[in-house]
């Protein structure tokens, strides 16, 4: 009898009934699919729950941790539930996936088409170009703490996109993917696959989101465990833009693994909006000389959100650069926690690498926690870190106040100038408007 509760408490709804029902939608896959998802099942249904005493979960509200409640096969979802202004912005492409289903797409133009670029789903990928999938998709094991819930991801993972751009080819404009998720205790998975072969270069936009809800409308309780690869080949260059606004009652987990090559350069930007407990993790693996990564995020926290944000930079050539800026804007009681490493490896002489979280804290009850560190085996190289909690200059506030601009204005006004210093990396104008609705948004909820 014990062993079945405990069996019980460390799956919840994710039992091998849940999982049996997974595979026999999924049984067309390749078999050396199927494999790794049984493994990773058995993976996820062996791994405890997280601990206080886990160092990669300091400072986490545990209590809140749960995989019960939710449904693991939901059920189809009408397109034209969902609120989708954001697809104006990718006029080279957007698959649209709710409830870990394709719902909508179109089609990149013909001239991109042409160049031999795919936008696919992964099921589709896993049947018409199995050798690239099997290469590059979920390759890199999870090293910050979400061991067991990266393992639910990939057993569970039904469906997602599939980007591949072929060496020297360019897309002039950045291609869509959006996530739903509908229906109370719905458990999605979303996954993005990218992979750009020597001097591509191609924008990827991913959206997570719930379904449209009146204001006055009671959050629906999701959960949501989703990924991304990022493979850059040797001198190409991608931009990833994801926009997390999931409902304020989803438990969200969200891991992103990026293998950057030989002068490979890729910007890599988060911005976390919903959600009423997220945990991020972000892995960038510099793995040839040359290589760049620059790590980037925003985060919009009130309430009671918890953002729990992990994240790791690892050298492993010479000559390799990376950047990470987060930045964080706290209200009411809500909650950050960044935890990020630099490791240079023996090798990687001539690193240099920076990391820098940032947060500004709007109200008195808010908590922002950082823990930067480094762990450097080389003996050439430039290394820093550093972490500030700071409040809004009243002097600011009050010269906009002055001014005849309301108090909340003035707080939206400074917020949107911390923020810059990011949302101004964003070359495409759209995509950068986007950001800024959704984070502008957040003060008016």
């Amino acid at each position: 009898m014990s062993s079945v509760a405990t069996s019980t408490n460390l799956t919840g709804s994710f039992t091998r009934e849940a999982f049996a029902a997974h595979l026999e939608r999924v049984k067309h896959l390749p078999a050396w699919w199927l494999d790794r998802k049984r493994a990773a099942y058995e993976r996820f249904a062996a791994a405890p729950m997280p601990k206080r005493t886990n160092e990669g979960w300091r400072f986490s509200n545990l209590a809140t941790l749960t995989l019960d409640g939710f449904n693991a096969t939901p059920a189809a979802c009408r397109f034209d539930q969902m609120a989708h202004r954001e697809l104006g912005v990718t006029g080279a492409g957007h698959l649209v996936f709710a409830n870990n289903r394709l719902v909508a797409s179109q089609a990149i133009d013909a001239s991109t088409a042409g160049s031999g670029i795919i936008f696919d789903t992964l099921q589709h990928a896993l049947l018409q170009h199995a050798d690239l999938v099997k290469a590059h998709l979920l390759t890199q094991p999870s090293k910050l703490g979400s061991d067991k819930f990266a393992a639910l991801h990939e057993a569970f993972l039904e469906d997602g996109a599939f980007i591949y751009v072929p060496k020297g080819v360019t897309a002039t404009l950045p291609v869509g993917v959006f996530h739903y998720a509908c229906g109370a205790g719905t458990a999605v998975f979303p996954h993005t696959l990218v992979i750009a072969e020597e001097n591509a270069k191609i924008t990827v936009a991913d959206f997570f989101r719930s379904d449209a809800q009146t204001p006055d409308a009671k959050p629906q309780t999701h959960f949501a465990c989703g990924g991304n690869d990022l493979y850059v080949g040797h001198g190409a260059q991608v931009t990833y833009i994801a926009m997390q606004d999931w409902s304020r009652a989803t438990l969200s987990f969200q891991f992103n693994a990026t293998v950057a090559r030989r002068d490979a350069k890729v910007l890599s930007l988060n911005l976390h909006a919903g959600a009423r407990q997220a945990r991020h993790e972000s892995f960038s693996q510099l793995a040839a000389p040359g290589a760049h990564s620059e790590m980037l995020a925003l985060t919009v926290a009130h309430g009671t959100q918890e953002f729990d944000q992990r994240t790791l930079q690892l050298h492993q050539a010479p000559n390799t650069t990376s950047n990470l800026l987060y930045k964080n804007a706290l209200l009411d009681q809500a909650k950050t926690i960044f935890s990020g490493l630099i490791v240079v490896d023996p090798d990687a002489q001539k690193t240099d690498a920076y990391q820098s979280n940032r947060n500004l804290m709007l109200s008195d009850e808010a908590e922002a926690n950082s823990l930067p560190g480094l762990e450097i085996q080389a003996n050439d190289v430039r290394c820093t870190h550093g972490a500030t909690s700071s409040r809004i200059d009243r002097e600011q506030e009050f010269y906009l106040e002055s001014r005849g601009i309301r108090a909340a204005q003035a707080q939206e006004l400074l917020v949107f100038g911390f923020f810059e210093e990011v949302l101004g990396k964003i070359e495409n104008q759209e995509l950068h408007d986007t950001l800024t609705d959704i984070i502008r948004k957040k003060f008016k909820t």
